[in-house]
This record gives structure tokens, sequence and C-alpha cells, in this order.
């Protein structure tokens, strides 16, 4: 039976840390399902249409490079819920830095008290991507700035597009 890790999130856009979390998903499963979550209380800069295709072009192409297997999908319930109809006993997330951490074993425990049969997997990304936040990236393309060292290619050419001038 073939392991599945769920790796949940917004991914608006996809960023150079999103990737090195997938690289590192890649080793501790043979199918990785990438799930953007949808919440109508946010309005993401991006459709999940667009999200979905950013996924495909980056984390789809680093999961099947490695050999593994990829989804992209979406979900808009619980994320352990999810995990379950994916098939995966494992969600995977990333932290940054002592805030991501606090955040995520606090939402790592009520998940376990949800699903005592899912894990979360908490993944530290390498110094050199550890600073890049969605949020920034959006920001510093907005105000023109150079996001080419946080975001693949075709992420940034979509942020250029969205916010050409």
């Amino acid at each position: 039976m073939p392991r599945v890790a769920f790796y949940p999130g917004s991914f608006d856009p996809v960023t150079n840390g999103h990737i090195e979390v997938a690289e590192r998903a890649c080793r501790l499963a043979d199918k990785l399902v990438v799930a953007i979550g949808t919440h109508p209380g946010k309005t993401p800069l991006f459709s999940v249409e667009d999200r979905r295709e950013m996924l495909e072009e980056t984390l789809g192409l680093v999961v099947r490079k490695s050999g593994g297997a990829f989804e992209a999908t979406t979900f808009d319930g619980l994320v352990v819920d999810a995990a379950r109809a994916a098939g995966s006993s494992v969600i995977i997330r990333g932290v940054r830095d002592g805030a991501d951490f606090d955040y995520e074993m606090q939402m790592a425990g009520m998940n376990a008290e949800l699903a005592p049969d899912v894990t979360t997997v908490l993944l530290p990304p390498s110094a050199a991507v550890r600073s890049i936040s969605a949020t920034f990236v959006r920001q510093i393309a907005a105000m023109g700035g150079d996001i080419s060292a946080f975001a693949p290619p075709s992420v940034v050419a979509r942020l250029n597009t969205r916010f050409a001038r």
C-alpha cells in the first residue's frame, strides 16, 4: 500500500519554501497530496484554478522528478477529514520559526484529538528559504519589488502580470 502524505495550505502563491517542504515530504511518502484550503472568510489573490495550476507547474514537477505520485486537490472542511478522504494518515506542515512552531503544535494537538489515527509531521525549511512567506511575497510583488529569489519563475511571472502597472 503506498504511503500518502497530505500537505494542506493556501498556496497563494506557491513559494520556494513550499517547494522545499514538498521535496522533504517526498522522502517520507510515495504520494504527496497537496490540498488548497478554501475558506469563505478569506479572499485569496489567485483563484483556486490558478493555484492548482501553479501547484502542478511547481510542486507537481518536483514530486514527479523524485519518483513520487502527485495530486493537487481542494478542501473546505477539517484538515483531518480531508487527509483521511485522500487516503492519508500523515499531515505535512512546514515550520519556519518559533511562532509557526507554537501555532502548528496547537493545531497538531487539536487534530490529534479529532483524529488520533492522523499524525502531523512538522518539517523545518533550510535557512535559505526560512524567511519566505506567501504574504510577504504578495506584498513585495504588489509594491513592484523583485521576488525572483522567493518563488519559482512561473509564479513570479504570474505575480508580475497580476501587479503590472
